[in-house]
């Protein structure tokens, strides 16, 4: 109803684009409707439509924006949540804007009049901001004066980030509370109060200006609207529910989540409060990862992780579910969602694959968490306290949140110091920010409202001028960044890296570091600034480089086509890097390809290289038509009405891309795959070279061959030479372990084992001849005894080894692996394995008692010998 209504009124629909956010360097997510458009609020994009209407996911998990804490402990904020939007570019006013709103309302929605109050901005004397009369005398013609309040900035005038568009806004709020409660305090002291049934349920935003990197205000230059209505809190209100979470959008999942866990949803405060968390969470992963964001160790994918470890964590803590369950959830979502985002139910299996992954691991760092607290230091606990630092290391390292830190300590009777925990982590914090704080000053602009355009697939050597410049400075130092009026440099994107070359001007040659597309505009980075700014400059990119990263993205194209051909349709791009040296290609695939396979996919892309087929280029092609066509679209790429479409041979390859291509395949030369590995669940890599590169690797595999040969004499069948000496080399290590396994035993039966209780322990330094030996001599003990902990140590040459092995009977109470990491850096070295055995090595022999002493303490038990 909400796009029908805006339809009728003379609005075009867009579709959303994904939530990870590629062309704005200060944010990681889509937070609001406007981010799409920011292009065109900021001028570097030309108006095709003056109006338009939209539904965009956003994602406020980070940055200024962020409602990840509230999610769940209240009932209506949420971290992936729609926001339905109407804008208009420089055309209509604050009074449609708020006719509309009314209209859409009252009448469409029939929502009650006398239960609507709106916020208008107060006006702010620090930005030198008057009062908006003008939205107060809109809202006049619409409702009394006491249900139109105003606020000052902080609730009414809204920014994207610490700089960029803004401007005042009107908040609709309205009071959903119980009769009675309405009659016996007003709804105007509950406003912007926190209230959880006095809302806000739409911002109408009249970004007037544009925040400047000192703060100084500007004006855009021209005026938009820009509105945004939260659809679960709409549905909340027109289905009758006092919560977002008691809707049609979330309970299909909490009745989900109640048949997988065994618990009702109104059992208690806590349960209920775990259930909306993970309701809440599992929508933003799965858009996330739909969107082609996987969870990872840094930036965007970092934050999809540490949402989903966080449902996970609630799931362990509250509901008391200890394995994957989690991806179960996919099923339902998608069954919810299909028809509005049919890319969820495209990549459903691949969803599910990647977060039942993450729950695998994090069922691993939950049970190595476990130990660790179990094996606390005397030290580590003050006075019943957990020390806040160790608090802090257990998440930082190990990935163990504090909420579960706290509960396990509860259960031992002890408690952390929190103070402590936040003061770690605002440091690690402080010191994050300090290396990556980007700082941007304001464009400085030389040639106003001068178009620009890229002129790279047609020209490499372009003079040209400098339209605007600004500074940039990080970690690195300060750079300066141009925009010119017509470039020839491509800017990195679609997993293309960006062109390299110069710039020439009267004081030289300056080189061009870097190039990337923002909001519209193409952005190139230099280390000083040409002179005079005002002149004209020419631009050059370097040809060999661009040649040979347009050959290995054109090798891509085929290779995905190859992929599809031998493994299938379901194949689909996850992710790519194209180099001047190299190409890299992350697919959906669940399983190892085979050494046939291998070799059907590169014989394909060879045939296709020698049949030299053309590159047909069509450059703006509707994306509709584009879809009919056939052309394949990456998941997480943002498309425009019009689109690029590239084709080698109609029934092979076709799809949407923006890189650089060479002319027929037949310039690739030569295709070789160098390496297939797994880099996530249910998604592989190919790495192959091209042309020159991949010459030289198999001429390098021939010499390598060639020696090989030649140390065996020259044979007439090399491979039965290898095969003969791996097999004298087989016969003679099994005497030789023979031998060993002799010796070892022999060590072994001088061994004491101890006793405690029904638990034996068997902690000795030893001298044996290699490392593994120790590994032999606890599996011996292992298989004599039902409960026995081990703890074995040896100097071998300046190093020292440590062995600890765990026997079933004594798991999950003791974690070697755990264990392991408390002891390792008593022997200067890092401690590796699983929850039964573990192994360390380092470089401090003197260290051997100590770790000893220390896997000893574990049991804090008097000496007693067997």
């Amino acid at each position: 109803k909400f796009v029908q209504f805006f339809i009728q009124n003379s609005h075009q629909h867009v579709a959303a684009v994904p939530i990870v956010n590629k062309e704005d360097p200060s944010l990681l997510f889509v937070n609001a409707g406007m981010n799409p458009f920011k292009d065109i609020i900021l001028g570097n994009q030309s108006i095709t439509h003056p109006r338009l209407v939209s539904v965009q996911p956003c994602l406020r998990v980070s940055g200024k924006h962020n409602d990840l804490e509230a999610v769940g402990i209240d009932t209506y904020h949420h971290t992936l949540f729609e926001m339905l939007g109407n804008w208009s570019f420089g055309d209509y006013s604050k009074h449609a804007a708020i006719q509309w709103a009314w209209e859409l309302l009252t009448g469409v929605y029939k929502l009650p009049k006398d239960r609507i109050y709106v916020t208008v901005f107060a006006g702010d004397s620090q930005d030198g901001l008057p009062y908006d009369s003008e939205a107060a005398a809109c809202w006049a013609h619409y409702l009394p004066a006491a249900h139109i309040l105003s606020f000052a900035k902080k609730d009414n005038f809204w920014e994207m980030g610490e700089q960029g568009p803004c401007g005042p806004c009107s908040e609709v709020h309205i009071d959903i509370r119980p009769e009675a409660e309405q009659k016996a305090i007003p709804a105007t002291g509950l406003v912007n109060r926190g209230h959880p049934h006095v809302i806000e349920i739409w911002n109408l935003v009249f970004m007037q200006y544009n925040r400047q990197a000192s703060g100084k205000l500007v004006d855009l230059p021209k005026q938009h609207i820009d509105t945004g209505m939260g659809f679960e809190r709409l549905a909340m209100v027109l289905q009758g529910k006092s919560s977002t979470y008691d809707t049609d959008v979330f309970m299909p999942l909490i009745e989900k989540i109640e048949w997988i866990s065994g618990k009702k949803y109104n059992q208690s405060a806590a349960i209920a409060m775990a259930m909306r968390v993970i309701a809440d969470h599992v929508r933003a992963v799965a858009f996330a990862i739909a969107d082609g964001q996987p969870p990872a160790h840094n930036k965007a994918g970092y934050v999809v992780r540490r949402i989903l470890r966080r449902a996970m964590q609630y799931g362990y803590s509250y509901l008391h579910i200890e394995g994957p369950f989690i991806y179960q959830l996919v099923a339902v979502l998608v069954a919810q969602v299909e028809n509005f985002y049919p890319n969820l139910r495209t990549q459903q299996g691949y969803i599910e694959q990647v977060i039942q992954g993450e729950e695998k691991a994090f069922v691993k760092t939950l049970a190595m968490g476990l130990q660790l607290l179990n094996c606390l230091d005397p030290h580590q606990v003050n006075q019943g306290v957990i020390e806040g630092q160790v608090a802090f290391e257990l998440y930082d390292t190990h990935g163990f949140p504090l909420d579960l830190t706290m509960l396990i300590a509860k259960e031992k009777g002890l408690t952390v110091d929190e103070e402590g925990f936040q003061q770690a982590l605002q440091k690690q914090k402080l010191r994050s920010q300090k290396d990556a704080v980007t700082r941007y000053g304001d464009w400085q602009l030389l040639k106003p409202d001068t178009p620009t355009r890229f002129v790279g697939f047609d020209h490499l050597v372009v003079t040209t001028s400098i339209v605007q410049w600004r500074t940039i400075t990080d970690k690195q130092g300060m750079r300066y960044q141009l925009v010119l009026e017509t470039t020839p440099f491509y800017p990195e994107g679609g997993g293309q890296v960006a062109d390299s070359g110069v710039i020439l001007s009267e004081n030289g040659s300056i080189a061009v570091v870097d190039v990337q597309k923002e909001y519209g505009l193409i952005v190139h980075t230099v280390l000083q600034l040409p002179t005079p700014l005002e002149g004209p400059v020419e631009v050059r990119v370097d040809e060999i480089k661009r040649t040979s990263a347009a050959i290995n993205h054109t090798a891509t194209h085929l290779l995905q086509a190859a992929l599809k051909e031998v493994l299938g349709s379901h194949v689909a791009q996850k992710g790519s890097l194209v180099t001047s040296t190299c190409l890299r290609f992350d697919f959906a695939h669940p399983t190892n390809l085979s050494v046939t396979q291998l070799h059907t996919v590169e014989a394909i892309v060879n045939t296709k290289i020698r049949a030299n087929i053309v590159c047909l280029e069509q450059r703006t092609v509707p994306l509709g038509e584009a879809k009919k066509m056939g052309a394949q679209a990456l998941f997480g790429e943002k498309y425009g009405s019009e689109v690029r479409v590239i084709t080698f041979d109609e029934n092979f390859s076709i799809e949407l891309c923006g890189g650089t291509h060479v002319k027929s395949t037949g310039q690739i030369g030569w295709f070789k795959i160098v390496s297939q590995t797994a880099i996530g669940t249910g998604v592989r890599r190919i790495e192959a070279v091209t042309a020159s590169r991949a010459e030289h690797f198999v001429a390098k595999k021939l010499d390598t061959l060639t020696t090989v040969a030649a140390l065996l004499k020259q044979p007439k069948d090399l491979v039965k030479a290898v095969e003969t000496l791996i097999k004298e080399k087989k016969q003679l290590q099994q005497q030789l372990m023979a031998y060993q396994a002799k010796e070892i035993w022999q060590i072994a039966q001088q061994l004491s084992v101890e006793q405690l209780g029904d638990i034996s322990l068997l902690i000795h330094e030893v001298q044996v001849p290699y490392a593994d030996a120790l590994r032999q001599i606890a599996f011996q003990y292992k298989a004599q005894y039902e409960k026995i902990f081990v703890a074995l140590a040896a100097h071998l040459g300046n190093k020292a080894v440590v062995t600890i092995l765990v026997s079933d009977a004594l798991l999950p109470s003791y974690h070697a692996h755990a264990i392991m990491q408390t002891i390792a850096p008593l022997i200067g070295g890092k401690g590796g394995g699983q929850p039964f055995f573990a192994t360390a090595g380092g470089d401090k022999p003197a260290g051997i008692a100590m770790a000893l002493q220390a896997a000893r303490a574990v049991f804090a038990m008097p000496h007693s010998t067997e």
